[in-house]
């Protein structure tokens, strides 16, 4: 198979055009009486990558793809021949699950926590024989969006199974974004890809730039990959919240769990359990931190959502041709006068902005789109970087406690709800009255106040600093009427578990595992953990059998 890449078409163009191109840069275009031959030379191809060169009206869509030529023609002789150092030939990564563990288990493995990590860690131990148990504090994907939805209409938070926590894990409810900075050599990242498609994502998430599903495809996937773990002889216990576990000669012996709907009391035993946990289990990080589970603070990230109207974000991206093009993202990083960094963070055209609380008494936001992404505003988290010097808590614990101070002062100026604010009015430091021609498209209810008095002045006069340097970037992403939102400040964990080099922790047989655990920061980077922690469990233990 011949990889051709760099072809660039227009963004009105047909799929006869690409054909063309390739090809074009084959040398086989129609130029003389061979042409009908010459065009059966490809046998089929496929799109690898497709993304969109945006400078502005000389858009242009930007393919690489795999050819695979009729077989009376050397593929090698052929791409050496054209000496184009744009064409090789093809080398894909292929992803294969190699352990093979001898170690017996005693018990069913455990898998704590149904987000992507620990879904993708159930599927492939699943698939191989283990038979692993699922336990999740939140509701299955179904009642959990009506747990939701009762949360966005009266307020009414479920405190265990919310836009944190329950089936799907934070992604659930946010927009479903593919995209990962992780360079993966093993195949795991499109295997990831691939599997979502299996269960009902559109195939075009394995060749964008950029892909993503969207809450409302998501949550049909996740149920999707659920039923087939259990066809495949896993255990989903939804409603089910780790709340201690036992040490026996440094090994983990048994886990001891409660029903978040009737109190229920159970206890499981257990050779191996993943801690697949997330980044909002505060509760549970407490307890393993008491139960001297070794972890440490690490360096995260806080601050606002902003929202702007989409045809002004659209037509800064992409000029005269926005009308063409889906809605534009962006990605916005400065630093300060302080040496603080200040970025945007999952940005989400045409989306909306979401109370995403967990805990009674304490606000967070949150951005998230649906497959269309055809909302009004296109919003983006704008956070600053903390380290763990700002931490007051000298703990491991520290950050999280630094999350919920925040997300406490950001209760009390919304008095429950999505405290607001235009962004001229936060630099004057002021309560906004009204609104502009910005209006906030948000699940969950708002209220005018002043974020200022949630946040510490380093951290405000970093917002307002990096706010006014992205105007530079995109025309007036400073306006006055900027909507704000706060607080965000779930985008990753204050914390990591350290693992050895089997993946476990200081305690054996506990497995951390994705976002919560610190190696993961987002939807396929934490999936693809799951499946290394998969491996690591097939690499010691072999599979039950009946």
């Amino acid at each position: 198979m011949i990889r051709i890449a760099q072809i660039k078409l227009p963004v009105n163009h047909s799929p006869a055009d690409l054909k063309a191109a390739i090809l074009k840069q084959l040398k086989a275009g129609n130029k003389n009486k061979k042409a009908d031959r010459q065009e059966t030379i490809i046998d089929h191809y496929k799109i690898v990558k497709k993304s969109i060169d945006a400078r502005k009206d000389a858009i242009k869509y930007i393919y690489t793809v795999d050819v695979s030529l009729i077989p009376e023609i050397s593929e090698e002789k052929l791409v050496s021949k054209l000496g184009n150092p744009k064409i090789a030939i093809a080398k894909p990564c292929k992803y294969r699950f190699a352990a093979s563990g001898s170690q017996k288990l005693n018990h069913r493995p455990i898998v704590t926590g149904a987000g992507p990590a620990g879904l993708f860690c159930a599927y492939l131990l699943a698939q191989r024989g283990y038979a692993p148990i699922v336990i999740e504090r939140g509701e299955d994907v179904d009642a959990r969006k009506k747990s939701v939805d009762l949360f966005f209409e009266n307020d009414q938070l479920n405190p265990e199974s919310n836009v944190q926590f329950g089936e799907g894990g934070a992604g659930t409810f946010s927009d479903g974004k593919l995209n990962t900075m992780v360079k993966d050599q093993t195949g795991r990242n499109h295997f990831v890809l691939e599997t979502f498609v299996k269960f009902g994502a559109d195939e075009k998430i394995l060749y964008v730039n950029k892909p993503h599903i969207g809450t409302d495809v998501l949550s049909v996937i996740v149920k999707n990959m659920r039923n087939e773990c259990i066809r495949l002889g896993a255990t989903f216990l939804f409603n089910t919240k780790l709340t201690d576990f036992e040490v026996n000669h440094g090994h983990i012996s048994c886990i001891h769990t409660q029903n978040t709907k009737n109190g229920e009391l159970n206890t499981l035993l257990c050779d191996a359990i993943v801690l697949a946990i997330g980044h909002s289990s505060r509760d549970t990080f407490h307890m393993l931190y008491e139960n001297h589970l070794f972890m440490k603070p690490k360096s995260f990230a806080m601050g606002v959502r902003v929202e702007h109207p989409r045809e002004m974000i659209d037509a800064s991206q992409y000029g005269s041709l926005c009308h063409l093009l889906p809605a534009a993202d962006y990605k916005l990083t400065t630093q300060t006068d302080t040496g603080r960094g200040v970025y945007s963070f999952c940005m989400c055209p045409g989306g909306y902005v979401v109370n995403s609380s967990s805990e009674k008494g304490y606000t967070c936001v949150n951005g998230m789109s649906y497959s269309g992404r055809n909302g009004n505003n296109s919003n983006s988290a704008i956070i600053v970087t903390i380290t763990p010097d700002d931490f007051t808590d000298k703990t491991p614990l520290g950050g999280l406690m630094l999350q919920r101070e925040l997300e406490k002062a950001a209760y009390h100026a919304g008095k429950g709800l999505i405290p607001v604010q235009m962004f001229g009015d936060f630099k004057k430091n002021i309560l906004s009255g009204s609104f502009g021609d910005i209006i906030p498209q948000t699940k969950g209810k708002v209220t005018p106040a002043n974020l200022r008095t949630i946040f510490p002045d380093y951290l405000s006069d970093s917002l307002i600093k990096g706010i006014d340097a992205f105007s530079g970037k995109i025309k007036n992403y400073n306006r006055y009427d900027a909507v704000l939102s706060g607080v965000e400040s779930r985008t990753s964990s204050p914390l990591r578990i350290p693992r050895n080099e089997c993946f476990e922790s200081n305690i054996s047989g506990i497995y951390p595992c994705g976002e919560g655990a610190g190696y993961a920061g987002g939807i396929t980077s934490a999936g693809m953990d799951g499946i290394r922690i998969a491996e690591a469990v097939a690499s010691k233990y072999a599979p039950l059998t009946d």
